[in-house]
């Protein structure tokens, strides 16, 4: 049998039972292998702390799962405390880079030129915006930034005031 005579498989979408279950320590991906990425984003993550050591050997290994060898990660240095050099990840080393760049994403690479990046969900996120922002993140034709879609999907930070005004 040819290859043209192997009707296309459509791409597969997340159902959306699965954005129900998305609970701190997530991660949400869209991984299509294709020449070209349209989406901006390749997925998100709602990590539970900003405790790298805790948090990315997780995330490393799951994706290593799907993705194969993950030999890099980079991290916004704002966002994350103590960012290592490396780390060991089953039996792996694992380097980290940090960037001062607050874009609220986390770049994984695969070999040397593949990369991935996935949205950050801060931690501290309600469940219902982190499942939103997290949802319109993998969906195939995003192409707004992770900024911008955790700006619309979170509620803007409540402030204490104290005293007379």
């Amino acid at each position: 049998m040819a290859d043209s005579d192997i009707p296309p498989t459509p791409p597969l979408l997340l159902p959306d039972t699965i954005h129900q279950v998305v609970r701190p320590g997530t991660a949400l991906l869209r991984l299509e292998t294709t020449h070209s990425r349209q989406g901006v984003l390749d997925g998100a993550w709602w990590p539970r702390t900003r405790d790298v050591k805790q948090e990315v050997p997780a995330l490393v290994s799951v994706l290593t799962e799907h993705l194969g060898p993950i030999t890099r990660v980079g991290l916004d240095a704002a966002a994350w405390d103590a960012i290592p050099t490396r780390l060991i990840i089953d039996d792996r080393i694992v380097h980290l880079d940090s960037f001062p760049v607050g874009d609220d994403t986390v770049l994984i690479t695969r070999g040397d030129k593949d990369h991935f990046a996935l949205m950050v969900v801060p931690p501290d996120t309600e469940p219902d915006a982190a499942r939103t922002a997290m949802a319109r993140a993998v969906h195939a034709d995003n192409i707004t930034q992770a900024t911008e879609i955790l700006v619309a999907a979170l509620p803007p930070p409540t402030t204490e005031r104290g005293g007379a005004a």
